[in-house]
């Protein structure tokens, strides 16, 4: 199996999520299919069948995050440098608009645009590595070409 790259923090979170659903969402959803099952007939308890939906979303998930953290490669940001790879945090100017957008290229299962984690499969990531500070790539994207330009690299 492939390892999945990943930072520290992004393996700290899954690892408490995992721990999480282990230690408090499984025995609580536990407890909620036995106090429906004591409400009777089960084929038109709504409690019952909800709490079963529920639970096998929990499993699945603990599941999908056993496989993740098993197949984790955790890589440190700050023994790096250099050009842009996994782990960098990427400051570019939209050659367009002059926006100014900070980064940080993460691995998949940890990435969130919300939080300025982008997913090192992504459009964008893909064309930024490898390259260095005052490059321009041209990225190209559902809603259009763009065009960056790398203010700066940081490895943190």
């Amino acid at each position: 199996m492939e390892k999945i790259p990943m930072t520290r923090a992004g393996h700290t979170a899954l690892d408490q999520e995992l721990k999480n659903l282990k230690s408090v969402e499984r025995p609580a959803i536990i407890r909620a299919i036995a106090e429906a099952r004591e409400h009777g007939d089960l084929s038109e308890n709504a409690e019952y069948h909800s709490a079963r939906e529920k639970q096998s979303f929990i499993e699945g998930r603990i599941k999908e995050l056993e496989s993740i953290l098993s197949l984790a490669e955790v890589i440190d940001p700050s023994k790096l440098s250099g050009a842009i790879k996994f782990g960098a945090t990427v400051t570019l100017v939209d050659e367009d608009t002059d926006e100014e957008k900070t980064y940080q290229i993460v691995g998949e299962p940890e990435a969130d645009i919300e939080r300025a984690l982008l997913n090192i499969k992504s459009p964008l990531a893909r064309a930024l590595i490898g390259k260095e500070e005052g490059d321009s790539v041209e990225v190209h994207t559902p809603g259009g070409d763009r065009a960056y330009e790398i203010l700066k690299i940081t490895f943190v």
